[in-house]
C-alpha cells in the first residue's frame, strides 16, 4: 500500500485524478533488449515493485544496488474514456530516458532524469482494463546524462551515493476536457498590487479565461478575458496586498477556469507577492536585506534514496532545518519534488534551484544543448515558487580527465537563465570556476575559526579571499560562502568515526564541535562583506557523516547543544544591520 497519496503538483491542482503509486509489475532489462523481445506487450512481468521508489531502494521491495541499464514497469488500470475528454499520464521524474506504451502502442519518449513529463494516452485506451508499460534506460557512467551524486562506482564513496534508476517520483493520471490548462507562469507586481499571468492552453478556438485570487477565503481580485489563442496573457488586480516574506509567508489562492461552449477546466493554484533583488552587497526581499543562513540539503532518504518515504517528510526536513536557525537551503545536485518547494513556500524557507551537473561532461561544448534543454525544463517547472530566490545550474566544475570546463557552455547557460528569468540572481557555477555570475561564491572547508578570521576580516571592496585566483576573478559582486563546515561527527556507539567521511579532522568532543561550528559561523555572520553562508550539511548521507542530524533525521546532540548551534545563526548578521 503506497505511502505517497498527496497530489504531486501543488501549483496546478485538479480534483479528477488517479494516483498510480503503489504496486506495479517490474522486470530488469540489463541488455536493453526489451523492445526487441516485446516486453511492452507482455501480459505479466517477472516481479513486482512499489512505485515511486527506485529498484535500488529498500522501500521498492527489490533493493538491487548494482548497475541497471534498463528496466520495465507494467500496470493494469481500469479506465472508461468519455467523449470530449482527454486522459493524461503524468510522471514527476524518472531516470533517464523513459518510454511509455499503452496496450502495446508506443505513446511517447522523454529524456532527462529530473523533470516532470506528461503524455496524452486517450487514443490508445479502451473501455475497461488498460495495460500501461514503461521502459526506463539510464547509466550514471554515461557522461552525456547529468546524474548528480549518483555513484559511478559499484560502492558509494566520499560524497557519491547509491544510484536511483527508473521511476523514483509519483505517477498519476488525470482526466481533462479537450480544452485545458497546460501551464501557468506568474509574476507578482507588488508596487502596483497586481499579478501578471501567462497561461498555455491545449487548443485554439473561442473561450473565456477567468482567474480569481483569494486570501483567507475572501476574493481579492478577479479577471476574465475572451480569447482564441493558445497563449493567454492577463493581469489580476488585487484589492488587498499582503507580502510574502521569510517572517510572514503569505500565500494567495488562485482559481483558474477556462471555458468554451462545450466544457470547463478548473484548476487551483497559488502565488506569493514579493520582490527579489540584489544590491551591491546583499539579497533583498521586499526591499529588506536578508542574510542567507542556508544549509546544504541533498534530498536523500535512508530507505527511499531519491524518494521521500511519506508526503510529510518534506515539511519535517524544513522544520529540522529551521530548528537550527537556517532560513533556507541549497537544494543540492538534483531537482527536488514540487511538494518540497510547496512546503518551502508555506513556511518562508528560501531555496536555490540547482541541477545535477556532476556525472556530465561540461568540458565538451557539443553537450551544451543536452544540458540547456534539461535545465530549461527545471526552471520552467519551478518558476512560480516565491521561496525560490536564485538559480545555480552548475556546482564545482572540476576538470574532467584533464580537460577544463567549457566556459562557453557556462556562459550560454547563464545567459539563457537570465533571458528566461531576469529577476532572480544566477550563480554560473557554485564554488569554481566562475565565468559570469551575479553573486561571487566560494567553498571553504577550512576547519579553523582562527584561519577564517584571518581570511575574511582582511577583505576589502576589491580584494576578497579566493581559492582559485588563477582560474577565476572577483568582479565586485556580492560575496557568498556557499559551502563551509562539513564537520564530521559519526555515531560513537558504532565505532565508525574513523571510517566515516567528512571534512578535516573530526572534533574530539561535543564541546569542540560546538566551538568549531559557532566559531566558523560567527566569522561569516560578522563580516560585512559576506551576504550569506551555506553549512554542509543538514543530515548525514550514507558514508558522508557531517550532518547536524543523522541520516534517519534523529538529532546528533541534546536540545541544549542544538540551542547553542541555533543561537549563533538566529542573531542579526553584520550586513543586515546596514
Amino acid at each position: 500500500m503506497t505511502t505517497r497519496n498527496a497530489y504531486p503538483r501543488p501549483e496546478l491542482v485538479r480534483e479528477n485524478w488517479l494516483n498510480l503509486c503503489g504496486e506495479w509489475e517490474f522486470e530488469f532489462d540489463f541488455g536493453c533488449s526489451g523492445r526487441a523481445r516485446g516486453v511492452q506487450k507482455k501480459e505479466k512481468l517477472e516481479r513486482t515493485i512499489q512505485v515511486p521508489f527506485c529498484p535500488e531502494s529498500k522501500l521498492s521491495g527489490i533493493e538491487y544496488t548494482d548497475f541497471i541499464n534498463a528496466c520495465w514497469y507494467r500496470k493494469t488500470v481500469n479506465l472508461v474514456p468519455k467523449a470530449g475528454e482527454r486522459t493524461l499520464i503524468n510522471f514527476e521524474a524518472a531516470y533517464y530516458q523513459t518510454e511509455v506504451y499503452v496496450n502495446g502502442t508506443f505513446i511517447g519518449r522523454h529524456k532527462g532524469g529530473y523533470t516532470p513529463f506528461s503524455f496524452d494516452i486517450t487514443d490508445a485506451l479502451t473501455a475497461g482494463d488498460n495495460s500501461i508499460a514503461v521502459c526506463c534506460e539510464g547509466d550514471a557512467r554515461d557522461m552525456t546524462q547529468p546524474s548528480g551524486k549518483q555513484c559511478e562506482r559499484y560502492h558509494s564513496y566520499g560524497c557519491m551515493y547509491t544510484r536511483s534508476t527508473g521511476i523514483y517520483a509519483p505517477v498519476w493520471i488525470e482526466t481533462v476536457p479537450a480544452l485545458y490548462v497546460k501551464s501557468v507562469k506568474l509574476d507578482p507586481d507588488t508596487d502596483n498590487s497586481r499579478l501578471f499571468c501567462e497561461l498555455a492552453l491545449s487548443c485554439q478556438g473561442e473561450k473565456s479565461v477567468t482567474l480569481t485570487a483569494t486570501l483567507d477565503g475572501k476574493t481579492v481580485g478577479k479577471s476574465t478575458v475572451k480569447t482564441t489563442a493558445k497563449i493567454v496573457k492577463t493581469t489580476v488586480e488585487l484589492d488587498t496586498l499582503s507580502l510574502w516574506s521569510i517572517e510572514t509567508p503569505t500565500l494567495y489562492d488562485l482559481i483558474i477556469e477556462v471555458a468554451n461552449a462545450d466544457s470547463i477546466d478548473r484548476v487551483v493554484s497559488y502565488f506569493g507577492m514579493r520582490t527579489i533583488e540584489m544590491d551591491d552587497k546583499c539579497l533583498r526581499i521586499n526591499g529588506k536585506r536578508v542574510f542567507q543562513r542556508l544549509v546544504l540539503d541533498q534530498g536523500y532518504y535512508p530507505e527511499g534514496i531519491y524518494t521521500a518515504p511519506t508526503d510529510d517528510a518534506f515539511a519535517k526536513d524544513i522544520v529540522l532545518s529551521q530548528r537550527i536557525g537556517f532560513n533556507g537551503a541549497r537544494l543540492h545536485e538534483r531537482v527536488f519534488e514540487r511538494r518540497f518547494l510547496y512546503e518551502a513556500d508555506k513556511r518562508g524557507y528560501i531555496v536555490w534551484g540547482e541541477y545535477p551537473n556532476w556525472g556530465f561532461d561540461y568540458a565538451n561544448p557539443a553537450n551544451t544543448h543536452i544540458y540547456l534543454h534539461e535545465w530549461m525544463e527545471a526552471m520552467t517547472r519551478d518558476y512560480n515558487h516565491p521561496a525560490l530566490i536564485g538559480w545555480c545550474p552548475f556546482n564545482e566544475t572540476w576538470d574532467i580527465k584533464g580537460k577544463q570546463q567549457s566556459d562557453d557552455m557556462l556562459r550560454i547557460i547563464y545567459e539563457q537563465t537570465k533571458y528566461f528569468d531576469p529577476v532572480r540572481p544566477c550563480i554560473d557555477t557554485s564554488g569554481n570556476y566562475h565565468v559570469v555570475t551575479d553573486i561571487y561564491d566560494i567553498h571553504d572547508y577550512n576547519q579553523s575559526p582562527e584561519a577564517f578570521q584571518r581570511r575574511y576580516s582582511a577583505m576589502t571592496e576589491t580584494e576578497v579571499f579566493e581559492n582559485y585566483g588563477r582560474r577565476q576573478r572577483y568582479g565586485g559582486q556580492p560575496y557568498f560562502i556557499s559551502e563551509y563546515g562539513g564537520i564530521k561527527w559519526a555515531k560513537e556507539l558504532e565505532n565508525d568515526r574513523e571510517q566515516s567521511w567528512g571534512y578535516g579532522d573530526a572534533p574530539k568532543s561535543i564541546d569542540e564541535y560546538v566551538e568549531r561550528f559557532v566559531g566558523l559561523t560567527s566569522v561569516l555572520m560578522d563580516t560585512e562583506k559576506i551576504c550569506g553562508l551555506c553549512y554542509t550539511q543538514l543530515y548525514d548521507v550514507e558514508q558522508e557523516q557531517n550532518g547536524v542530524y543523522y541520516y534517519d533525521r534523529t538529532p546528533k546532540f541534546t536540545e541544549e547543544t542544538m540551542d547553542k548551534l541555533a543561537a549563533v545563526l538566529k542573531r542579526p548578521a553584520a550586513i543586515e544591520k546596514k
